[in-house]
């Protein structure tokens, strides 16, 4: 791929796949693998579902695009079963995750300015991953994924992740702060899961300084840790919610969703987008979700995702390189006392596709379909190739 025209941006492993079926990949040399990350936690649904390939089909034949100037009747019924889902009022569709965000800090702007502040700040976290554009990678807690990008966008105030008394002390000190971001699972950030005492006192903190809280859902959402959202396990709302990756199986959407005064900050002229939900890509959300409900896949995902923590305790729990097991629904995160990128190509050469984030957190995202069996394999397969790993002397 040396005289590739793409741009640099990936460190590409060695490998094409030509088809998929189910949480299955068939490479172009004909070897299959049981994938163990869903593109990101974005096939949801797995390979080549056949309500999303219906859908695709069916739309691309009749209708793709007439942009947002016009009503469109997909988009609609695809945000009514949204907003539904999701507790929420309103919805704005977009493209991706990172535009979700941008969305989601422009309405945290909206709201400062309405209350008389002049250069509204967001309070986000360490750690955090909110995205590649400019305002996204700002409120990204991630220096590598910042340097060279410089001047950053203003009006962002960093805090540690899961400390309620920082955050107090941010509040008290400083009356500009509009709106809090937050990720309720840090996924690119090592599976760091916040508290529920932590996410509670946002919201009772976002209530008591009339700020918004905004919740990054683009890969906990669309029932990755067993709720339709994480913050679904709460008996509160965010103000803002965004989400992406399993929203579309794999076609690019995203979303914005607001309730309570926050639904209405948006008017005419605020935001737009050329793309934002298509016909095309407002049919495949409906049947997303409508497989998502139709099937009791977010409730699969945490009965399969239990069993799957039990058996890789079962596993590696004895191992002093074992550091944490965590993660919500399928949506789990194995930590080791050293950086195991390594470990990528290994499970590759095996027939197995997993990721590992923070440099030393394995990181697990299979689709919601997964079975039983098939996630007892990922799991024996994954875990004695680890201990295989840990026991090989390394290479000097």
């Amino acid at each position: 791929m040396a005289d590739s025209a793409l741009m640099h941006t990936y460190g590409r492993l060695p490998v094409a796949f030509a088809s998929g079926k189910g949480v299955w990949l068939t490479d172009t040399e004909g070897k299959q693998y049981l994938d163990g990350i869903s593109g990101i936690a974005v096939c949801g649904l797995g390979h080549a579902h056949p309500a999303v390939t219906e859908a695709l089909c069916q739309q691309a034949g009749t209708l793709v695009h007439t942009s947002n100037l016009y009503q469109i009747p997909h988009q609609e019924a695809a945000g009514q079963k949204l907003t539904q889902l999701a507790g929420m009022d309103r919805v704005f569709f977009c493209n991706s995750g990172a535009e979700a965000n941008e969305g989601a800090i422009k309405l945290g702007r909206l709201h400062g300015h309405q209350k008389g502040i002049d250069k509204p700040q967001i309070l986000v976290m360490e750690n955090a991953f909110h995205g590649r554009t400019l305002a996204t990678l700002t409120a990204t807690g991630n220096r590598k994924v910042q340097a060279g990008f410089e001047p950053l966008v203003s009006g962002f105030i960093r805090c540690a992740y899961n400390d309620l008394e920082a955050v107090k002390n941010i509040l008290q000190s400083r009356q500009d702060v509009a709106a809090i971001l937050v990720e309720p699972i840090q996924g690119e950030g090592g599976l760091q899961s916040a508290s529920e005492e932590f996410l509670t006192g946002l919201r009772q903190l976002c209530d008591e300084h009339q700020l918004l809280l905004m919740l990054d859902e683009v890969q906990t959402g669309n029932g990755r840790t067993g709720h339709y959202f994480a913050y679904q396990a709460y008996d509160w709302k965010p103000d803002v919610l965004t989400t992406a990756k399993g929203l579309g199986n794999g076609f690019p959407i995203g979303a914005v969703m607001a309730q309570g005064q926050a639904a209405e900050l948006f008017q005419p002229g605020h935001h737009g987008s050329t793309y934002g939900g298509t016909p095309l890509g407002s049919a495949v959300v409906k049947a997303v979700l409508e497989t998502l409900e139709r099937d009791n896949l977010c409730q699969q995902a945490a009965r399969i995702g239990e069993r799957m923590q039990a058996r890789i305790q079962k596993h590696l729990g004895g191992l002093d390189a074992l550091v944490s097991l965590r993660g919500r629904g399928l949506m789990l995160g194995i930590e080791l006392d050293r950086p195991c990128a390594e470990l990528v190509g290994l499970a590759l050469e095996a027939g197995l596709l997993i990721n590992v984030t923070a440099g030393s957190v394995v990181r697990l995202l299979p689709p919601l379909i997964i079975s039983e069996s098939e996630a007892d394999q990922l799991v024996d397969q994954l875990c004695e190739l680890i201990k295989d790993w840990l026991n090989t002397p390394p290479t000097s």
